[in-house]
């Protein structure tokens, strides 16, 4: 697991209740999995927004943010929010729309009692991740996300093969 660098950030996760802790944790992870395997992203910062965990490319702002939520009126739930504004959230629901369960145009939302699909996750945070850089560069929306896929399955590739994955 990657140590948290942010206390207020570990003291959040620590009041997550037991049994949705691990799954938040390993949500987390995947973020932390994800960053390092797209060129380009850099070092992922973990910081608080609204009072809940958020990862952004502060150096080289390639991405939008993404936040991890819970809520104490929606205990079996979490949340991934991605910024409202931008188009991942109906490319996501476009590219892979029975993957996930979707709040508007604003949040991936997570059961306790269901398996998370990590791969197509993993295509949701690297998209996100870099989502600035995609735009100031022309490319959006549903290339975009498949540009990321397809960055994650090279990496995912090499990594095979190093047994790194």
């Amino acid at each position: 697991m990657t140590p948290f660098q942010n206390p207020p950030v570990a003291k959040v996760f620590a009041g997550y209740p037991p049994h949705l802790r691990r799954k938040l944790l390993a949500l987390r992870e995947r973020i932390f999995e994800t960053a390092p395997k797209i060129d380009g992203v850099g070092e992922i910062e973990e910081t608080l927004k609204w009072g809940e965990p958020a990862y952004v490319t502060g150096k080289t702002r390639s991405g939008s943010t993404v936040r991890r939520g819970w809520k104490k009126s929606t205990p079996g739930q979490s949340f991934m929010y991605f910024i409202c504004t931008t188009n991942l959230i109906e490319t996501f629901k476009t590219i892979i729309p029975h993957d996930f369960k979707f709040e508007g145009n604003r949040a991936l939302v997570f059961s306790e009692d269901e398996a998370v699909p990590m791969d197509s996750l993993a295509i949701c945070v690297a998209a996100a991740l870099t989502y600035q850089r995609d735009k100031r560069s022309g490319v959006g929306g549903s290339a975009a996300v498949a540009r990321a896929a397809l960055r994650l399955r090279s990496a995912k590739r090499g990594l095979l093969r190093s047994g790194g994955w």
